[in-house]
């Protein structure tokens, strides 16, 4: 009978010490979860409040604005779907990367661009344009430069598309953008890359851009790993082209704008 007893408080120590700690763990799950979500709030309210009120005044402006509107819309929208804290960071990614295209117009138009923005290992690793160039790949002119100007109004912040770096800078036009919507890069923009950027500073040569991709796979899969349930059709929402279409931020809020 002793020993049944025994048992019996053993087994009710022990299943209090396992409830006790999963409380534990899903209450540091739920604060962090509230802390990234009311970090990504904020970086969504400052875009906001920032494309709110400016106006572009020339082409590279007006440009950099309109991507900037696209990153506000698509962090709203994630916003409205986070369920996990990996999510709300997708969001706070989003958002910076709205800011800066806001610092790229704020600067085209000759104001103060604002204070500097965090900057993550992607943008770091791809580098920025630090000369102006002109090249011509398969019969068609490109140009990239360190500043806004009438042959280079398409800014980039810098970072990996479709797992491959593109720098920090203005250009011509946005030779990223298929990658982006396809999740794939065309045959020719090697060609592109190593004739745009070979030599430049900073930036990776063209045979660690082509190897790129596998590199990118790779963190996508430690990422996903990282994230646990953030995946299936929540989780896809938030991957490929961070643009999106999703519906707008409701709320504008009061935001730190004045910072700006």
């Amino acid at each position: 009978m002793t020993t049944f007893v025994v048992v019996v408080v053993l087994i009710v120590v022990l299943g209090g010490l396992f409830f006790a700690a999963a409380n534990r763990r899903a209450t540091a799950r739920r604060n962090e979860l509230e802390n990234a979500k009311a970090d990504a709030r904020r970086w969504v309210e400052r875009l906001g409040g920032q494309v709110m009120s400016l106006t572009g005044t020339d082409e590279a402006s007006k440009q950099a604005l309109a991507d900037a509107a696209e990153r506000y819309t698509a962090a709203g929208s994630q916003m409205d779907q986070v369920q996990t804290a990996e999510q709300a960071r997708l969001v706070t990614k989003t958002a910076l990367e709205g800011l800066y295209y806001i610092r790229a117009a704020r600067s085209a138009m000759g104001m103060d661009p604002g204070p500097d923005l965090p900057e993550d290992r992607d943008q770091r690793e791809a580098g920025r344009v630090t000369d102006d160039r002109r090249v011509s790949v398969e019969g068609h002119d490109y140009e990239a430069s360190p500043r806004p100007g009438a042959n280079t109004p398409h800014y980039y912040p810098g970072g990996r598309v479709a797992g491959r770096p593109v720098p920090q800078g203005w250009y011509s036009e946005p030779w990223w953008k298929p990658a982006l919507v396809a999740g794939a890069w065309g045959v020719g923009t090697f060609l592109l890359f190593d004739a745009m950027f070979s030599g430049m500073a900073g930036i990776p040569d063209a045979a660690a851009w082509e190897s790129g991709y596998d590199a990118g796979q790779a963190d996508a899969m430690a990422d996903a790993d990282a994230g646990g349930d953030a995946g299936g059709d929540t989780g896809g929402d938030f991957g490929g082209d961070m643009g999106g279409d999703g519906g707008g931020w409701g709320d504008f809020g009061g935001g730190d704008f004045g910072d700006f």
